[in-house]
């Protein structure tokens, strides 16, 4: 499915030495950090790459046969909105949100419980191939990652920072996404995801409990992400976000469409994967 964007942002410098690191803030803290937010799915994970182009058909599917008369470009763009508005949070969101157009329209919605598991069985079709071969490894789980993720998280380990994994795709999931990939090492009794009391987890609370559980300073903490939601999340307390606007498809490259939104939301440094890592922790640690 196509992403699209209005007029590009500026380009902004790079890091000295650096062709990929997208310098956009001019005041970036560095040399104080103690504690790491990751996002998952885009930001480590790429085994959910295609998500998009499953969950807004499915949605467009389901107000078109309310016959209201809107064309399926109509429904697109407007469920494409909010789709990509609420990436971050918790996929029953996205589902709460598709009631309210659904009300909207004069129809009765199940419960979103409902349109959450029919998204799920559907996605669950478009990478079963990549758990199996996960499972049998006769996939890579480096093929399945955003490259130069396993270099980063042990050099953000090596440096005596806490890594903290935070996802709004369902923990168990997560949990098992993770240990295909190799990550969960990197993470010890610290990876969250979405519960079915929605109500009880969100990537803010974990950013709270990050910052009550350690006394930390906004200002201590760095976040990755490639959604709008971590970003804001972690500039609303005075942290420092790198947004990662990877060309999922391709695993190289910037997606332009992502970085733009990554901007808006406040990173304050655009990178499209982690190939320059050292010149980046370098960048952020030493301060």
């Amino acid at each position: 499915m196509s992403q699209t964007s209005g007029t590009p942002r500026k380009q902004h410098p790079y890091l000295p030495n650096s062709q990929d690191i997208e310098l956009v803030s001019d005041d970036v803290p560095r040399g104080g950090f103690r504690s790491v937010l990751f996002d998952f799915d885009g930001t480590i994970s790429l085994i959910r790459e295609g998500w998009r182009g499953i969950m807004i058909p499915l949605m467009v599917e389901i107000l078109a046969a309310l016959k209201t008369g809107e064309s399926e470009e109509q429904l697109e763009g407007i469920v494409a909105d909010f789709v990509d508005r609420l990436t971050g949070k918790q996929t029953i969101y996205q589902a709460i949100q598709l009631c309210e157009e659904i009300k909207t329209r004069g129809g009765s919605p199940e419960d979103p419980l409902v349109y959450k598991q029919r998204y799920h069985d559907r996605l669950l079709q478009h990478i079963d191939k990549r758990l199996q071969g996960l499972r049998s490894g006769s996939i890579d789980p480096g093929d399945l990652m955003v490259p130069g993720s396993i270099d980063l998280l042990e050099n953000l380990a090596n440096q005596g920072l806490t890594l903290y994994l935070a996802s709004g795709t369902d923990v168990d999931y997560v949990l098992e996404e993770a240990r295909l990939l190799g990550v969960t090492t990197f993470f010890p009794d610290r990876i969250f995801g979405a519960l079915d009391s929605y109500e009880n987890f969100s990537k803010a609370m974990v950013i709270q409990d990050i910052i009550k559980t350690h006394s930390l300073k906004g200002e201590e903490l760095l976040g990755f992400g490639d959604g709008y939601v971590e970003i804001e999340n972690v500039k609303e307390v005075g942290g420092t976000a790198v947004g990662v606007a990877t060309d999922e498809a391709n695993r190289k490259g910037v997606d332009a469409w992502k970085r733009e939104r990554l901007i808006g939301a406040g990173a304050d440094l655009i990178i499209p994967e982690y190939r320059e890592q050292e010149t980046l922790v370098a960048y952020l640690c030493n301060a």
